[in-house]
């Protein structure tokens, strides 16, 4: 790969196509690869559509990952892809496939079921409105409220990881830890069970502190960005969920998604 040349995947779907770019993005991670591009086409619903995208792909020199549930498009796809010698992965069908022929069901053939406004939906809505009203502390009433409550110092992914949560219909609030304000009554009423510490390297936190200094413009060698004090606020912090009888997670090079299935699959 040349540092100019941008190498192209094409992601499309009959619905919004998530699903797709979500298995690319997951994909490219496992690659040093630095001039890649998807390209998202969502709402395919003819077969001149697929003819024209795999035209497009042909010419861009790219490949193509789709999620498709009507079969004569999954066909039509197939066909366009040997005709122009392009190379397409099929991202549902084999995994539809294999639900058919293990428990002899039909799938439904709609596209965009993944989205579709049902409860589950307006659960996660709610639980992402939840996670913004009493993210950071701000309004402790919260705590006694949400599923799930994250407490820890400054740059622990406290708030990243809410969204993330909430994005799955858990409802939580987060609470940062600082040795010189005192933690609000409301949390020593929630069940230790509920309460999750995130911890991390005091090196970690202190990289992590000090670009963030750089990008708002700050001199790095305040108080905050400084290691002595990142040491004290973490032994604050673990003496304080101590305390509170929660379980802790070092969350030191753990991806979200990672701390995330570690917090629902205790649940």
């Amino acid at each position: 790969m040349t540092d100019t040349k941008q190498n192209m995947i094409f992601v499309c779907s009959d619905s919004v196509g998530e699903t797709a770019e979500a298995v690319a993005q997951a994909t490219i991670r496992q690659f040093d690869a630095k001039q890649i591009v998807i390209k998202r086409i969502g709402n395919i619903q003819h077969e001149d559509d697929i003819h024209s995208l795999m035209e497009e792909v042909f010419k861009s020199g790219g490949m193509v990952g789709y999620t498709l549930v009507q079969p004569e498009l999954r066909e039509m796809m197939k066909a366009e892809a040997i005709r122009l010698g392009v190379r397409a992965v099929d991202i549902m069908g084999p995994m539809m496939q294999a639900f058919m022929d293990t428990f002899h069901d039909s799938p439904n053939r709609k596209p965009g079921l993944l989205h579709q406004m049902d409860d589950a939906y307006f659960r996660r809505v709610e639980a992402i409105e939840f996670a913004v009203k009493y993210d950071d502390g701000r309004d402790t009433k919260g705590l006694m409220q949400a599923h799930v409550v994250l407490i820890g110092v400054s740059r622990t992914s406290k708030t990243p990881l809410s969204i993330f949560l909430a994005h799955k219909g858990i409802k939580v609030a987060n609470l940062p830890i600082v040795p010189e304000v005192k933690p609000p009554d409301e949390l020593y009423k929630v069940p230790g069970s509920k309460i999750v510490g995130l911890t991390m390297d005091a090196e970690h936190i202190l990289k992590i502190r000090t670009e963030r200094l750089k990008t708002l413009g700050l001199p790095n060698n305040a108080k905050y960005a400084s290691l002595q004090r990142i040491v004290e606020e973490l032994e604050y912090a673990e003496n304080l969920m101590k305390q509170l009888g929660c379980r802790s997670i070092d969350v030191t090079n753990k991806a979200i998604e990672e701390t995330a299935g570690i917090i629902t699959n205790n649940m």
